[in-house]
């Protein structure tokens, strides 16, 4: 007996090797996620059966004297002699992972195998493999919650295939005490080795599960992780800058042989090995790159010829490509090149799939997100290009009545109308314009208010010189001083002041309109740059559009703050921040 239960180990440690094996092919995946289908139930039936005939070949058999014969069995055996199979160990496996369908292929199979075969105990041998295949597919429906059952249950499951062997044995040949003596001498060895061997097994594609889990969250950590790095660089307005960007990411995150980016007819940019001969600007040729394009689909080439590279020592052999949506059309491709095909493994092609749809979403929402913002500000920008006809009628009545009084002053301020006008103008077509600029219009607004009301009303603009070189949302100052003139000084008859101050402080440019008037009422301060006011409370819609233009093109930190001053009027005040490169020439100088 001892010495029966150590062969069957051995015989069954090669087993397990296969069975080992048998693992790590993409079809297996199928079973352990109990993707289900007649197809694949079939095919599985298919692949267990001849394990089952595999464990049959590298059995024992017994002779009537119960002499052990160790030769594999791969013709019919004697009529005197048992055949000693393992097969129950892959056709419980088969039960319990792909069901009663799968178990009873399986056992069909290998027990047609055993039949076949003949010996001692033929039709026993041969029916209790697809009975016990059903039963263990049976079996499984009580564990169908849990992925791979433990293998301390596989155990126990795998105790009664050898014992109902034995009573099948026993019911069907009654011929003397022959066969009680062989079952007496196979029975615990049988129970002991099968059983262990399916625990092993499921203990194995419990690993083997885990692994793969394991697998997929790095991969997917990692996709996730390069998509949030992708982000700034997918910002970029210029589709080099974002090429680029990208293509040094995705290299130094992957550790891949070369990366490539292309759009629709070119390469953009080509980061790694044979960057001599791949650059930007190549025609996208490769038949493969062109239908993964036209298509839609991830495609993978293992052949060197697929790449479509006319160099003859390009180091490069294998890719994936991955096709970039953009507002659901198929944009951009980004190539994954190895040097050797055997470098595609599972995890790059899980990687490269999930860094697709990431960097397709990620684009699609920012398309759209730059969609909304040029429609508010396109919006924003007609509302402040659109000319207060009030202020239009009334500035043309004040010209048209110095021209008898002081024509030098008509022709100044037909001048400042026409400066103003023209700015406006230019509102609708620009996001942003030089600071100069900006004072520009705020000289020719204040030089016509001023006229206007002339004796009560002074304008004091303070700036540096020169200004510095920076952008801000045209028609910025000038709707602040006209709230302050319209509302915030509109109970003052003398002395009224509107004073703007720009400052550089540190690294950024101190932008403040200041007034003498009566500054905001105290329920509008918190509200009054977040939301639009209506009708004749203080400031309209104009601060409101001023905030939101700041924040949306510059960011939160050019945020208006509006206060009250401690003795009268009130400060509305924002920041623009100065580009590093202004700051490092100054601290050069």
């Amino acid at each position: 007996m001892k010495d029966l239960t150590i062969i069957l180990f051995e015989r069954l440690g090669l087993l397990l090797v296969i069975a080992f094996v048998m693992t790590r092919t993409p079809g297996f995946k199928s079973l352990l996620y109990r993707e289900y289908s007649m197809k694949m139930s079939l095919l599985h039936a298919l692949v267990f059966g001849i394990f089952g005939m595999a464990s049959t070949a590298t059995s024992i058999s017994l002779t009537e004297e119960a002499e052990i014969i160790r030769n594999f069995i791969i013709f019919p055996v004697a009529d005197d002699q048992l055949i000693v199979s393992s097969s129950l160990v892959a056709i419980v496996i088969a039960g319990l992972l792909g069901g009663p369908i799968v178990g009873l292929g399986a056992g069909l199979i290998a027990g047609g195998h055993l039949i076949f075969l003949g010996g001692i105990g033929w039709l026993a041998n041969g029916l209790v493999n697809p009975l016990t295949g059903w039963l263990a597919g049976m079996t499984a429906r009580f564990f169908s919650n849990e992925r791979v059952i433990p293998p301390h249950k596989a155990l126990f499951i795998g105790v009664f295939p050898p014992i109902l062997q034995m009573q099948l044995l026993l019911i069907m040949y009654t011929d003397g005490n022959g066969m009680v003596t062989v079952v007496d001498r196979i029975g615990l060895p049988l129970v002991l080795s099968n059983s262990i061997a399916i625990a092993i097994f499921t203990a194995m594609i419990g690993i083997v599960l885990r692994e793969q889990e394991n697998e997929a969250a790095l991969a997917t950590k990692q996709a996730l992780t390069i998509a949030e790095e992708a982000l700034p660089y997918l910002k970029k307005d210029s589709n080099q800058e974002v090429a680029t960007g990208l293509a040094h990411l995705l290299y130094d995150r992957l550790k891949l042989a070369a990366v490539s980016i292309a759009d629709k007819q070119e390469v953009l940019a080509h980061i790694g090995l044979g960057d001599s001969h791949h650059q930007p600007g190549d025609k996208l040729s490769a038949p493969l790159a062109l239908k993964s394009l036209q298509m839609g689909e991830l495609q993978v080439t293992y052949l060197k010829t697929d790449l479509h590279c006319q160099h003859e020592r390009c180091p490069l052999e294998a890719a994936i490509m991955i096709p970039i949506t953009e507002a659901e059309t198929f944009t951009g491709l980004i190539t994954f090149y190895f040097r050797k095909a055997q470098h595609i493994s599972p995890v790059e092609l899980m990687m490269a799939e999930g860094l697709g749809q990431f960097i397709s979403n990620q684009l699609n929402v920012l398309t759209t997100e730059k969609l909304k913002d040029h429609i508010r500000d396109a919006e924003l920008r007609n509302l402040q290009a659109q000319i207060n006809p009030h202020f239009l009628f009334n500035t043309l009545q004040l010209i048209a009545s110095l021209f008898r009084e002081d024509p030098q002053t008509a022709r100044h301020l037909t001048l400042q109308l026409a400066s103003y006008m023209r700015f406006n103008l230019r509102l609708v077509s620009k996001s942003l314009v030089e600071l100069e600029k900006e004072c520009e219009h705020v000289k020719a607004y204040g030089a016509i208010i001023q006229e206007r009301f002339r004796g009560r009303l002074q304008l004091e603009l303070n700036m540096p010189d020169p200004l510095p070189p920076i952008y801000l949302p045209p028609s910025t100052i000038q709707p602040l001083i006209e709230n302050a003139v319209q509302h915030g000084l509109k109970d003052v008859t003398k002395q009224a002041k509107v004073e703007i101050n720009i400052v550089k402080i540190d690294k950024e440019i101190s932008i403040s309109v200041r007034d003498n008037g009566s500054g905001f009422p105290k329920h509008l301060l918190p509200i009054v740059s977040h939301k639009p006011l209506t009708g004749n409370e203080n400031g309209g819609t104009g601060i409101y559009n001023v905030n939101q233009r700041l924040v949306r093109l510059i960011g939160e930190s050019a945020r208006l703050h509006i206060r009250n001053l401690p003795n009268s009027g009130s400060e509305i005040k924002f920041s623009i921040p100065v580009p590093s490169e202004l700051v490092e020439k100054q601290v050069m100088r």
